[in-house]
C-alpha cells in the first residue's frame, strides 16, 4: 500500500447492525469491504487506518438478491464484508461519524 487512498478503497464502510454491535462485546468489528480485496491487505488497511493491532479476519461474500418494488423486478447488489478481531484491550468507534 503506497498511500491513505488505496486504503480507503479497500475499508468501503462500517457494518452497523444490531448483531455486529453485539460482536463489540467480544472485540470483533464488520466493515464492507471491496470485493477484490483479500485477507491481508484488509488487514494491513485496518492497521494503517486505525492504529490497532489484527488478530484474525473473517471474510463474508453476500450474494446479490432479486427483489420486487412496486411491480418492477430489480436486483440489490452484493457486496463482502470482513469481520476483524483486534488485540485485547483495541477498540475502535465506528460509531462516531454516525
Amino acid at each position: 500500500m503506497k498511500n491513505d487512498n488505496s486504503a480507503f478503497d479497500i475499508i468501503l464502510s462500517p457494518v452497523v447492525t444490531e448483531k455486529s454491535t453485539n460482536l463489540n462485546a467480544l472485540n470483533k468489528l464488520t466493515f464492507k469491504v471491496a470485493k477484490d480485496a483479500n485477507k491481508n491487505t484488509i488487514k494491513k488497511s485496518i492497521e494503517k487506518l486505525y492504529k490497532v493491532e489484527v488478530i484474525k479476519i473473517n471474510t463474508i461474500l453476500s450474494k446479490p438478491k432479486t427483489k420486487i418494488v412496486r411491480g418492477k423486478i430489480g436486483t440489490k447488489t452484493g457486496y463482502k464484508k470482513a469481520i476483524v478481531t483486534l488485540k485485547e484491550g483495541q477498540t475502535i468507534d465506528v460509531t462516531a461519524g454516525v
